[in-house]
């Protein structure tokens, strides 16, 4: 099983971010289900290990916040342009809530996350045939939306396929 842990954004902040997946020529743009702000990707466990991490997660306790869209940016891997995002603006509870996360996961033996967080949602990903992301990066660096509030994250499976992931809520945790 291929999982991580995520928050969903409400359906009028999804929509708002699928209006803006145009204007960059061979960009694998996200769809609706594809939407979401991984708190920690886990990557390849057994059930064993997943029922575990789902126990974990259950024992979080940890109360409800609120969070925001906040600009845009792309990543690069290996010097290469690999996918477009819309930026969540960092806020107290949202890293203390990734922390904890973390540790918990880290408690059950995986291997700590060793890239920063920096709060995200994919818009779309990259490759080398990709059309400049000059104007997109341009025209929406001063994105905003409303403030959301976060009263739950998911445990999320992530299937791999020749049309990109396919993503499955397996469990739900609330907030307080």
């Amino acid at each position: 099983m291929r999982l991580f842990v995520a928050i969903r954004p409400p359906k009028p902040v999804r929509e708002q971010l699928l209006l803006l997946m145009t204007g960059v020529r061979g960009a694998r743009w996200q769809d609706d289900s594809q939407l979401h702000l991984t708190l920690r990707f886990i990557g390849e466990v057994d059930h064993t290990h997943a029922e575990d991490i789902g126990l974990m997660l259950e024992s979080i306790r940890f109360p409800k916040f609120k969070i925001a869209l906040e600009g845009v940016g792309m990543f690069e891997r290996n010097g290469r342009r690999s996918a477009l995002w819309a930026g969540i603006a960092m806020s107290d509870p949202l890293v203390r809530l990734q922390h904890k996360i973390e540790n918990g996961l880290q408690r059950l033996g995986l291997e700590p996350e060793h890239r920063s967080f920096r709060p995200h949602i994919t818009l779309a990903r990259l490759n080398s045939g990709t059309g400049s992301t000059d104007d997109f990066l341009a025209d929406h660096a001063a994105l905003t939306g409303p403030v959301f509030p976060v009263d739950h994250f998911d445990l999320i499976e992530s299937r791999l396929g020749p049309k990109g992931a396919r993503y499955e809520s397996l469990a739900r945790y609330g907030l307080e």
